[in-house]
């Protein structure tokens, strides 16, 4: 029996309201040294689903975990199955104003850094540099036997190779790249293994009940230490993996602002939480700060390297 993970947070009733005000963002941008923590609300515009808003996934999807994924051949081949169909639309995903907005404030020096937990790639389309993945990528591909880490449009080309005619219609796209089928629409699709060795292969992501890699925590506590404030775009904070930096940044301190429609598990640390779309207003921010926001030229590219952050693969 498949268990739901436990993901859902209830706000409590004494939380402030959001406000329609940006400017205490336009602020903290003016002064430099803002660390951004994107969450999946920051790619909704991009057409990515996200989990936990107004229709979001876990209302009727339960994400695949670790512990499901490594049990046995039917958990992994529903996984690329669903996985596969869902990334011929994930993989063509682009950036939005929201994320062309995070990239033109670092482009005029304004950020520490930006983290995200999105697996989409987004942030580095719309020309962010140096952003922590910190929950992996789904552009990439690592086997669990001897760590090799591949791009994730090859392994596409091989498993379309290996289940020719598979042309199923899904019903939704989800945040974490997959789609939504029937076990009769998986039916007997065909998983490819490591061409190195022939292990077992996974996305190099994070999954439900996975530990983010501590030398990746670590990183991202660096760049929390070093910001002056820290704006957290469309993520509700529900889970630990990013709540930790907001209470960090707040026991420090620093200013920790938040756009989000939806209160979060992050608001009692906020200095405000502005519940406006993010698209629009971080543009509207950019204005206020008379920064162009500029549509980038397509920049996605497969990622066949371990992140440094990380150490070599095999991990």
């Amino acid at each position: 029996m498949r268990m739901r993970p436990t993901l859902s947070w209830t706000p409590p009733g004494d939380l402030r309201p959001g406000t329609d005000d940006p400017e205490p963002v336009a602020d903290a941008l003016r002064g430099g040294g803002v660390l951004v923590l994107s969450g999946a609300g920051l790619s909704t515009e991009s057409g990515i689903p996200d989990y936990r808003g107004k229709g979001g996934s876990l209302s009727r999807h339960t994400p695949m975990t670790y512990q499901e994924f490594t049990a046995g051949d039917g958990a992994r081949r529903r996984y690329w199955a669903r996985s596969h169909l869902g990334w011929r639309t994930f993989g063509r995903a682009r950036p939005n104003a929201g994320h062309r907005a995070v990239a033109a404030f670092g482009r005029h020096g304004l950020l520490a850094g930006v983290i995200t937990q999105n697996v989409d790639g987004l942030h580095q389309a719309a020309g962010s540099e140096g952003v922590v993945e910190l929950h992996g990528s789904l552009d990439r591909v690592v086997c669990l036997s001897c760590g090799a880490v591949g791009s994730r449009r090859e392994l596409a080309r091989r498993l379309e190779e290996a289940n020719a005619g598979f042309e199923p219609v899904a019903a939704r796209l989800n945040p974490d790249g997959d789609a939504d089928l029937t076990d009769g629409q998986v039916g007997d699709f065909r998983v490819v293994a490591c061409a190195r060795c022939g292990g077992v292969l996974k996305p190099d992501v994070v999954f439900f009940g996975e530990s983010v890699p501590p030398r990746r925590v670590e990183h991202c506590r660096a760049l929390v230490d070093g910001a002056a404030s820290l704006l957290v775009l469309g993520s509700s904070l529900t889970v630990m993996s990013g709540l930790r930096f907001v209470r960090q940044a707040a026991r420090a301190g620093k200013p920790v602002l938040i756009v989000n429609d939806d209160p979060t598990r992050g608001d009692q640390h906020a200095l405000t939480r502005v519940a406006l779309p993010l698209g629009p207003t971080l543009t509207d921010v950019a204005g206020r700060l008379d920064i162009p926001v500029d549509i980038p030229v397509d920049s996605r590219v497969d990622i066949a390297v371990h992140s440094p952050v990380d150490g070599p693969p095999g991990r």
